[in-house]
């Protein structure tokens, strides 16, 4: 009865180091543009899209193009495999998920960060 269940324990011990070495791999940090240039990983960069700074769509390889300021207050062009997304025009912000190559950022996904209408007043302002 003893090795039954020091096998078990070893059984479960082995699967949750699998599993917390699958989810080290698997996690993609949050970066800016400088890092993620050097480092070659995926990443997150949160960043300000810039309005004045020209946007295009190729919509025979469906690569939506347009420029992006890091938090850092770098600025790189990126390039998303998709169409723009539907409220990329009224979001201020933007969080992507891709790595850069050939000196361009590369994204796979676009998270848009619009300012929201539920948002809370400031509670120092106050009409008196």
């Amino acid at each position: 009865m003893q090795k039954k269940h020091i096998m078990g324990l070893l059984i479960i011990v082995s699967f949750i180091i699998l599993a917390i070495f699958s989810f080290n791999d698997t996690k993609i940090s949050y970066s800016n543009f400088g890092d993620a240039a050097q480092s070659g990983k995926t990443v997150q960069i949160s960043g300000e899209r810039i309005p004045e700074a020209p946007t295009s769509y190729d919509s025979d390889n469906n690569l939506f193009t347009f420029s992006l300021r890091d938090e850092e207050n770098n600025v790189a062009e990126i390039v998303y495999s998709g169409p723009k997304p539907n409220n990329f025009d009224i979001a201020p912000f933007l969080v992507i998920k891709g790595k850069f190559e050939n000196d361009k950022f590369m994204a796979y996904d676009i998270l848009t960060k619009c300012p929201s209408k539920y948002e809370g007043s400031d509670p120092t302002e106050h009409n008196n």
